[in-house]
């Protein structure tokens, strides 16, 4: 009865993580739009949502940590309860990006609204679909699709450098959008360091699932 009831905590545990994991995707959506369309009222529930996330972060920690000291849990068990751990905090700084691009919103309120020559609507979506993967691998333990989600981050940084260039670029031909420019060069950022998020959960459900780290492998090869 004992191990059952154990099991059941796991389901509470992993449940508490995908409602944090929801709110982290409302907030990152809302901001974008708030940063595409002008709506700044849309900010104000980012901030709301973020407040939520901080909350449900400490609860996750809390729960995880008291499963740990009382179960002293082993193989996979444990692996899924660190695991968890170190993916509440990547959802945790996933609200923390969506606050920044909704301070972007903000801050564009004050100045002439122009249209750039950069696709954050495309970048945005991109992000989202590898956050919705690593998600969607952890509630399934699909490391297949978490090793998906790895793949995609290549592309991420590529959109987030041509941004970066572009934007020099046209701040150098054209300083009086400079501001419009410099925001879009950080919201391009926040989103880049949103996929960094993805794919350290992504990094998290393979280790929970196969035990392997993936981490030091991924960044040797990547030096050669």
């Amino acid at each position: 009865m004992p191990r059952i009831n154990f099991q059941q905590q796991l389901i509470a545990l992993k449940d508490k993580l995908l409602a944090m994991a929801a709110l982290s995707q409302q907030a990152l959506s809302l901001a974008l739009e708030a940063y595409l369309t002008g709506n700044l009222g849309l900010c104000e529930h980012v901030k709301e949502i973020e407040a939520a996330i901080n909350a449900a972060e400490t609860n996750v920690d809390e729960f995880a940590y008291d499963l740990l000291a009382k179960e002293q849990p082993m193989a996979i068990d444990l692996r899924f309860i660190l695991a968890v751990i170190k993916i509440n905090s990547d959802l945790e700084r996933i609200g923390d990006q969506a606050s920044n691009i909704a301070h972007r919103a903000q801050a564009l309120a004050s100045i002439p609204q122009i249209e750039l020559p950069i696709d954050i609507p495309d970048m945005g979506e991109k992000v989202g679909v590898m956050i919705r993967s690593a998600i969607q691998s952890l509630l399934e333990a699909d490391a297949r699709l978490a090793e998906q989600v790895l793949a995609m981050d290549d592309e991420i940084d590529d959109l987030n450098r041509i941004v970066q260039d572009d934007m020099v670029d046209l701040m150098q031909q054209q300083p009086v959008i400079s501001e419009q420019a410099l925001n879009a060069i950080l919201v391009s950022r926040n989103l880049e360091r949103c996929a960094d998020h993805a794919t350290n959960i992504a990094e998290d459900v393979i280790f929970w699932v196969r035990g392997s780290d993936v981490r030091h492998k991924l960044s040797l090869a990547q030096a050669d």
